[in-house]
């Protein structure tokens, strides 16, 4: 970006004042009709911002463990590559722990791991994972939508996440490394997950094609005010870069402007960019 008033530092240090400014306004208007009450939310409002952000302390925390059995599994992994049992020090990774032992004893057991890698694998080169799968196997975010065919083909239905209505060019992101957003830009991502959460200071809009309302995406666009559209399918084949479209965030629904239509024109479904 171009616009110092728009980095990050810029943003958060405008965000706080509005926020101290809100809390000012709030806690003056609570004294004036409750003093005693008034001074209790000021303290249990200026706590809740203070603490907060250790919300996400316990995720964080819970990694300092799980890297050290890490470490410790490559290690054993790499004793057992080294004797010939294992192929690759990674390979215990795929072992249960009962099964990393029976292998520590001598048992062979390199045509269960490969099976396994082979299943990892192909697991990892899906785009998408259903929210929901019925007992008899039934993905319903895959059913038809009739809402589909009532909008027509210049309108991608979805589920509602985060309300508000937003216009913006696309810009289709699949790593957060390697976004090159400007503000009001529309994110459009197979999914987003903290890593993320610094791009939410720029976005205008948020599209995923998977995902719940109470999902990483949805949760911080409501608390920074962006509309989002989750479970859009096929979000980021089906848009491209740099498109225009109009997002809906309390009806789901993406509009694609053509190339000469202003951005701002209204449609019979209502979607209208911001002033």
């Amino acid at each position: 970006m171009s616009d110092p008033d728009q980095a990050p530092p810029a943003r958060f240090a405008r965000a706080a004042a509005e926020a101290e400014a809100a809390l000012a306004d709030l806690t003056d208007r609570a004294r004036r009709l409750r003093p005693v009450r008034g001074r209790i939310a000021r303290s249990l409002l200026r706590r809740s911002r203070e603490l907060a952000g250790l919300r996400e302390l316990p995720k964080f925390l819970w990694l300092t463990p799980l890297a050290e059995v890490r470490r410790q599994l490559l290690a054993a992994g790499a004793e057992l590559a080294e004797r010939g049992i294992l192929d690759h020090p990674d390979d215990i990774l795929f072992l249960t722990l009962d099964e990393a032992l029976e292998a520590a004893g001598g048992a062979d057991l390199r045509a269960l791991v490969s099976d396994r890698r082979r299943e990892h694998d192909r697991e990892t080169r899906r785009r998408q994972v259903p929210g929901l799968l019925l007992s008899d196997g039934t993905n319903p975010q895959a059913l038809p939508d009739e809402r589909v065919a009532e909008h027509g083909p210049d309108v991608l239905v979805g589920q509602p996440a985060a309300t508000g209505v937003a216009t913006g060019p696309v810009r289709i992101v699949h790593h957060p490394s390697e976004a090159r957003l400007q503000p009001g830009d529309i994110l459009v991502a197979p999914t987003t997950d903290p890593g993320w959460t610094p791009l939410f200071l720029t976005l205008g809009g948020l599209i995923t094609e998977t995902g719940s309302p109470i999902a990483h995406g949805p949760t911080v666009a409501r608390e920074y005010g962006i509309p989002a559209i989750i479970c859009v399918p096929d979000a980021t084949t089906r848009l491209t870069e740099g498109q225009v479209v109009t997002i809906d965030g309390a009806t789901g629904l993406v509009r694609m402007h053509g190339p000469d239509e202003p951005d701002g024109a209204e449609d019979e479904d209502g979607l209208k960019a911001n002033p």
